[in-house]
């Protein structure tokens, strides 16, 4: 077997989980169409191999928060993350209405942060 560092993720990802066992970012996925929740996987995939990455797929938010961009059917999506040591945590994901990212969005993506910070 070939084991080249070039196959191997730089980043592991997970996706956030509440306290009671949902991973609501996996669940927004599963509602997407088919062709939107690969447009996602890949750009991930890009940052889990190519990381740290910036713009136009990444985008720091602030400290510990960044964003995929990627585009799908609908506009935009936009899919928020941290990275603890050496993987990548989804926190919260949506598709963008408008140009600028609605405040809401963000706090619920705080909100996971804080949550994974005092883990």
């Amino acid at each position: 077997m070939n084991n080249n560092d070039e196959s191997k993720p730089i980043l592991n990802v997970v996706f956030y989980k509440t306290e009671s066992g949902n991973e609501p970012v996996r669940e927004w996925l599963k509602d997407l169409p088919k062709a939107d929740r690969l447009a996602i996987g890949e750009d991930i995939k890009t940052a889990q191999y190519g990381w740290p990455l910036g713009m136009p797929i990444i985008r720091k938010i602030e400290r510990g928060l960044w964003e995929v961009r990627s585009h799908v059917t609908a506009g935009i999506a936009r899919v928020f993350f941290t990275v603890v040591e050496s993987t990548m945590i989804i926190l919260h994901g949506f598709v963008k209405k408008s140009q600028k990212t609605p405040q809401n969005e963000l706090d619920t993506a705080r909100r996971r942060l804080n949550n994974v910070e005092k883990e």
